[in-house]
């Protein structure tokens, strides 16, 4: 595996097949079709995201699983543990041109945590959230 991808983020949703619909739409993810798996209800399973040659593996685990932005909902704790604009358990993605991703992701509907700036870490970045509230942060080199 010389070169490639050796890391795979692995990602729950309540709606993982809603999560695919908006991933791919929102943060230009592509959907490797033959790659996505249900049970008998329809529930997706496992399912692949590509963007840029990298993955991502996302599925709805069972009925009992609480996004990041329900548990947030219920739990004081982890009100305060993302009450900033950090990325907090989530996933950082290097991409080509960070403005037009930014513009992608806010015209579709991310709740923007933080607008794209040059924090002196190397990259321009900005902070995201999906709509389960999964926090991503996107990137390109400085």
């Amino acid at each position: 595996m010389a070169g490639g991808q050796r890391i795979v983020p692995m990602l729950a949703y309540e709606d993982a097949a809603a999560a695919i619909d908006w991933l791919c739409e929102a943060f230009g993810f592509e959907e490797k079709a033959d790659q996505r798996f249900t049970d008998d209800n329809g529930t997706v399973t496992h399912a692949e995201l590509r963007l840029d040659g990298s993955a991502i593996m996302l599925a709805t685990p069972n009925r009992d699983y609480q996004s990041p932005k329900r548990h947030r909902e219920s739990c004081e704790a982890a009100r305060r543990w993302l009450d900033n604009p950090w990325v907090i358990d989530g996933v950082f993605v290097k991409v080509d041109d960070v403005d037009a991703h930014f513009g992608r992701a806010k015209a579709n509907g991310a709740e923007i945590l933080r607008e794209p700036e040059e924090p002196g870490i190397g990259f321009r970045i900005y902070s995201a959230e999906d709509l389960e509230g999964h926090r991503w942060m996107f990137g390109q080199r400085s």
